[in-house]
């Protein structure tokens, strides 16, 4: 093996070649700078290098590996080109076809990728200081080049053996500004069994898409949910040309969201014009990675073009306030149309888990209502609002009974309806309002209030004590709270028992009128 060390990434960016090196740009089938784009079969740029490790991995400095990536709809037969190492060395693929769209994984043995089986198996041996690696055809026409002139890699990790990828296959351009180091993996392992930061026959980790690019987003239905809310995600596909088929792997915050459940929607199918075959399921029935998978099913295989919904997801928020979840797409996703996978720009959603509102209400007051035996509860918005509120009274036993609900800022607790109680003379009534923000209820806030009109003991509201409120207590008499034929009004002394109480009551103000 050649000398290994920790390369430096000084390439200026922008460009092409280094000094001494060659240009692709008019003597080999008119490849063009950054921007420009050309995909002819068993042309320049028809094929490219997309991705080197030339780091090997943290369990062997041998496990090396090119990826040649074909950028044309139409598969391509490579048997017998080569990649020449630094005008010496050639390594030559004894026979082989790259798909269209597809990748070509080139290992320097055939466990180097434990888990991707090899395109071709050939003995290789890249420096850690750098190679220029020329692809060429059997008969030495040039189709690409890294690092032509000579010098380190342009991008790649021996530390973190993370690879060199390329940001865009279809800029066919020798230059730094071009590559990058893989950010994450998918899910290929090295020689024992470590996991690959690269992306081995398959999309790379650091592709940026292009203008008019086709892309997949999520689309949140909030990103700022409150906890024990339920939220959605649609999956949306942009500037797609013949979409066949789609699979992802769903990454979520096990610990924020809860996986509800996924529904397919009607791009694919051309809103139910063709037979799809949509299957969605948690990975090992484990939280945190959902596995979607589509694809078209006709007798002539063919897709759909444009922008559209490909699925919606359903989550039930979990988390505290504060905590965050990424929804993202894991290493295993892709779309394709009838030939093969095509390259878009999949990008990340992000939401934070917020509270149901900055605060509870303020302000409460309860004030005597307009007419006898009735309060007003008036109170302030909590800074962020609400949908609505909850008005509480506590009964004689302290515990709270709903009375009401109300978008508006007051409540009337009027004694003419029946709120699970009617309001005595005398007696102190404790309110409480709790703000509702998506189904949340906020703090409550408390307050008193005491009605000093009418006459205690005046049990049927006759405006006077007499005997027909002895008869009424009589009726009542050993009744307590629970009891269906309960009734407030005769428990004047508000301990949730008629009894001898509520008759002394009756005699303190016997005879008493009031207007």
């Amino acid at each position: 093996m050649k000398n290994r060390k920790l390369i430096a990434l000084a390439l200026s960016l922008g460009v092409m070649f280094g000094s001494g090196g060659f240009g692709l740009g008019s003597g080999v089938g008119g490849i063009g700078g950054i921007g420009e784009r050309v995909a002819y079969a068993e042309s320049a740029g028809s094929v490219v290098i997309n991705e080197v490790d030339w780091a090997g991995s943290s369990d062997n400095s041998n496990d090396e590996w090119i990826e040649l990536y074909n950028t044309t709809s139409q598969s391509i037969d490579i048997s017998g080109w080569y990649i020449e190492d630094d005008y010496v060395d050639k390594y030559t693929v004894a026979s082989g076809t790259i798909p269209a769209h597809g990748y070509f994984l080139i290992e320097d043995s055939e466990n180097v990728v434990s888990n991707v089986t090899a395109d071709s198996v050939i003995a290789m041996s890249l420096a850690n200081s750098g190679d220029s690696l020329i692809l060429k055809t059997a008969t030495g026409t040039v189709i690409d080049s890294v690092v032509s002139g000579g010098g380190a890699w342009y991008a790649g990790d021996n530390t973190s053996k993370a690879t060199m990828e390329r940001k865009d296959p279809l800029v066919v351009v020798d230059s730094a500004a071009n590559f990058d180091s893989a950010t994450s993996g998918n899910g290929a392992k090295s020689s024992l069994g470590t996991a690959i930061i690269g992306t081995p026959r398959g999309q790379n980790s650091v592709y940026q898409g292009s203008v008019g690019g086709t892309a997949v987003e999520f689309d949140l239905s909030n990103d700022k949910p409150v906890g024990g809310s339920t939220i959605t995600a649609t999956a949306i596909v942009t500037n797609v040309s013949n979409l066949f088929s789609y699979g992802f792997d769903v990454v979520y915050n096990p610990a924020v969201l809860e996986y509800a459940s996924v529904s397919e929607d009607g791009f694919l199918s051309g809103n139910g014009q063709t037979t799809t075959a949509f299957n969605a399921a948690l990975e090992n029935g484990q939280a945190g990675k959902l596995v979607v998978g589509n694809s078209r099913i006709s007798s002539t295989p063919s897709g759909v073009s444009g922008s559209g919904n490909l699925f919606t997801m359903t989550f039930h928020v979990i988390g505290n306030e504060g905590t965050t979840s990424d929804l993202s797409f894991g290493g295993g996703s892709f779309i394709s149309d009838v030939n093969g996978d095509v390259l878009a720009t999949m990008t990340k959603s992000s939401l934070t888990v917020s509270s149901n509102q900055s605060g509870p209400a303020t302000g409460l007051a309860a004030t005597l209502g307009t007419s006898e035996y009735s309060f007003n509860l008036a109170w302030v918005a909590p800074s962020a609002g609400a949908d609505n509120y909850l008005v509480f009274r506590k009964k004689a036993d302290g515990s709270l009974v709903q009375i009401g609900s109300t978008s508006s800022l007051s409540f009337v607790d009027d004694d003419s309806v029946n709120f699970g109680g009617k309001i005595v003379p005398g007696v102190t009534y404790t309110y409480q309002i709790k703000a509702v923000k998506n189904g949340i209820q906020s703090a409550a806030v408390e307050k008193t209030v005491i009605e000093t009109r009418g006459l205690r003991g005046d049990n049927n509201r006759s405006k006077r004590v007499d005997g027909r409120d002895i008869e009424n207590l009589a009726k009542h008499y050993g009744n307590v709270a629970s009891d269906t034929s309960f009734d407030a009004l005769v428990d004047t002394t508000f301990d949730g028992v008629i009894d001898g109480s509520d008759l002394i009551d009756i005699g303190a103000n016997f005879a008493l009128t009031t207007p």
